[in-house]
């Protein structure tokens, strides 16, 4: 990572790693060195001024760029924190204007400096990451960070501060257990985002406390998407189109399907906020979701993906068929896949979306041992195709007069046509299948009145005639499959349907 020329460099700005400094001084009477602008303020930067980690984001950005790069992380980390931090910033750029960071903290760093007080920027952080935050934000008046072979964290950061400023000599502002020698060694401590009770156990006054509550379950939520869990309701989708199944068991056999698919849906969903964290806090949307706006750490993210991903196989390897497991794995592959590098390939990222989305309904059939028809897996294929256009479409729309570096996945403004023509198209076949079906033979063996599901087809085409208006008009800004959750007409289309299934079977 090339490191960036840092504020106030031409006033002998100079990057300080170890324990000897001659910065210009003044000398108290207690014998403590102190800058003549009087005690300064030295504040971390991972998880107090900052909403994250920038060594976790680092080896997120890397491992998006060049998965094999995982396996030398092993190697770098052994050579000690330091060598694997220089290793990883010679090969990604942290971009500091994207990076979140705690607003009331930095309005009161500015403030500070505006009033005279000296700010450094104090962090185990590699030096060019640290930099490049001090030159962005454009108030440190000096910085300290990690190179030449020292991680500047604990006691070693403690020890640079004394060597510098002396003890007592300076004010410190942290967040975490690795911060208490610091305080020790400090005048008054700054807390940020923890209880004030962390720093009086290392003895430090303490001069303020920067808190930010987060309803950490909510955000947990949020972060696994369970509203998106809907999606995986597909598996039921076999069942309920063979009406002469009704054994319990196979019921329960699907939900255990869908407790499987939910969980390894939400690792998939994880994992790619992990990998987007960039692109996602350049959205509109995408912004606020929990790992991007620094509501949850990253390591808790890395902890979820290998336990949801547990937790689905667990039941689909314990308590429903192989098949079904093989199908799961399969979806796992292809949605790694589409994540790393097929939602960058124009229109093949969409097939992919569809094929995910019907491969819920081949998953359900395989939990449940109910063979699907090629009907439904063909109005499936075409239907999701609609979905996966419309959501790149409102992408495309949102960005079209967006620069270059900015815009969706492949895509050029000028697509924007071609993306919904091919999209309405796919609606309007997936409402053709539905409409041959139930001409077909099938039909007239398993409905006691199929000429009622006829008035099924004009309710489809309102419905996927109404979503593709809005997204014309603009006005269509979630996910498709989260719009149709929440909007009323959505609903009243789908129990107009399930009405008329059941005259359909009953009448």
């Amino acid at each position: 990572m090339a490191s960036a020329k840092a504020p106030g460099h031409d006033r002998g700005w100079q990057l300080r790693a170890g324990p000897c400094y001659d910065p210009a001084t003044v000398r108290m009477s207690s014998g403590t060195r102190v800058p003549a602008g009087g005690i300064p303020l030295c504040v971390d930067l991972d998880g107090t001024l900052l909403r994250t980690d920038s060594l976790v984001e680092s080896v997120l950005l890397l491992v998006k760029g060049s998965p094999a790069a995982i396996l030398r992380l092993p190697f770098w980390l052994w050579r000690g924190k330091a060598a694997l931090k220089d290793e990883i910033a010679r090969r990604v750029t942290l971009d500091p204007a994207a990076l979140p960071y705690r607003g009331e903290l930095v309005e009161f760093l500015r403030t500070e400096h505006t009033k005279g007080r000296s700010v450094l920027l104090v962090s185990a952080a590699h030096e060019s990451i640290v930099r490049a935050v001090a030159e962005h934000l454009g108030f440190f008046d000096d910085v300290i960070a990690t190179a030449a072979g020292t991680n500047l964290k604990g006691q070693h950061k403690r020890a640079a501060l004394v060597a510098r400023f002396g003890a007592g000599g300076f004010d410190y502002a942290g967040d975490s257990r690795a911060d208490l020698p610091v305080w020790e060694a400090a005048r008054s401590a700054i807390v940020v985002g923890s209880d004030a009770r962390l720093a009086r156990r290392a003895g430090a006054r303490v001069e303020r406390v920067f808190t930010s509550p987060v309803r950490r379950m909510r955000a947990i939520a949020r972060a696994l998407r369970v509203p998106q869990w809907v999606k995986n309701f597909l598996v039921f989708v076999p069942l309920l189109m063979a009406p002469e199944v009704r054994e319990l068991p196979l019921f329960l056999d699907a939900a255990l399907a869908f407790a499987a698919f939910s969980a390894c849906a939400s690792a998939v969903y994880v994992a790619n906020d992990l990998l987007d964290l960039a692109a996602d806090r350049r959205h509109r949307s995408k912004r606020r979701r929990p790992f991007a706006a620094g509501e949850l750490p990253l390591a808790l993210g890395l902890a979820l993906v290998p336990a949801c991903l547990a937790a689905g196989f667990a039941v689909a390897w314990l308590l429903l068929p192989p098949v079904f497991t093989a199908v799961l794995a399969a979806y796992l592959v292809a949605t790694t896949a589409y994540s790393f590098r097929l939602k960058h390939v124009p229109l093949v990222d969409v097939l992919v979306l569809a094929l995910l989305y019907t491969g819920r309904v081949i998953a359900g059939a395989a939990a449940t041992h109910v063979r699907p028809s090629s009907w439904i897996l063909g109005f499936s294929l075409f239907f999701f195709l609609s979905l996966a256009f419309v959501k790149r479409y409102t992408e495309l729309y949102t960005l079209r007069d967006a620069p270059p570096e900015l815009r969706v996945r492949g895509y050029h403004p000028t697509d924007l046509q071609l993306v919904a023509i091919n999209g309405a198209v796919s609606g309007y076949i997936a409402v053709l299948v539905a409409a041959l079906y139930i001409n077909s033979d099938r039909v007239v063996g398993l409905y006691d009145r199929p000429e009622l599901l006829w008035l099924i087809c004009p309710l489809l085409l309102y419905w996927i005639s109404r979503v593709w208006m809005l997204a014309f008009r603009g006005q269509l800004h979630d996910d498709p499959v989260l719009f149709a959750i929440r909007d009323r007409e959505s609903w009243i289309v789908g129990a107009l349907i399930a009405v008329v299934l059941l005259l359909a079977r009953l009448l």
